[in-house]
């Protein structure tokens, strides 16, 4: 298996920014995994699946052909980039990622996508369940609003027409069931870095992930990999 680094945190904090960017700067590649439960999400509701059915949720998980390329992502021949982030989706995701059969299959695809390459994937449970042992294990987090604000921001540009107000409710309601499942519930990693990045412009954030990284390079004995960046 490759170097991994993770970033968890609820929406909205900056984790796809920053892993995408921290990939870049590290010349490692980079996985959302919140895309591939967004994937089986619209699978589903185009397939017509009962959401609540997790067992059907599973053998649909295990059935499509995903892939992820950079800032694209494929369901079959589709790219589906932009059908995956509809507000519609971003509802519905909480019964892929609440069902047990479909994290089962998604473990798979996210360690699978570590075996041959160096790595920084983002979610929810990546340095708690999926790579307990990676490099550095960053928990990303913001303050309610500004992470309401981010979204709104990205909603209105895209053409949505959305109050901040039910943005903000969304996220709460989302943020609360993420925590609250029983299984893989969002939250830091007990050996991992938190990193609150209100107030904090994106470079801010790279140099502390990035210190951090280096650092357990070093202890690591792996100083050499770390002189590109």
């Amino acid at each position: 298996m490759g170097l991994v680094v993770t970033i968890d945190g609820p929406a909205g904090a900056g984790k796809s920014t920053a892993a995408r960017e921290l990939a870049s700067r590290l010349g490692w590649s980079v996985l959302d995994t919140g895309a591939m439960y967004r994937v089986v999400t619209l699978a589903a509701l185009e397939a017509g699946l009962d959401m609540t059915d997790s067992e059907a949720l599973g053998a649909l998980a295990g059935s499509i052909q995903v892939r992820l390329d950079g800032n694209l992502v494929w369901l079959g021949d589709r790219d589906v980039c932009k059908l995956i982030r509809e507000p519609e989706i971003t509802r519905a995701s909480r019964y892929a990622a609440n069902a047990p059969e479909v994290r089962k299959v998604l473990l798979g695809w996210q360690r699978k996508a570590s075996e041959n390459q160096n790595l920084v994937t983002e979610g929810r449970d990546q340095g708690t369940i999926v790579f307990p042992d990676a490099l550095v294990k960053f928990y990303l987090d913001a303050t309610d609003l500004e992470r309401a604000e981010r979204r709104y921001r990205e909603l209105i540009q895209k053409g949505h027409e959305i109050h901040l107000e039910q943005v903000l409710e969304d996220q709460q309601e989302r943020d609360a069931r993420d925590s609250a499942r029983e299984i893989a519930p969002m939250r830091p990693s007990d050996d991992g870095v938190r990193i609150e990045s209100t107030g904090k412009s994106l470079e801010e954030v790279l140099n502390e992930m990035l210190g951090h990284i280096r650092k357990s390079l070093l202890e690591r004995g792996l100083s050499e990999t770390f002189h590109t960046f």
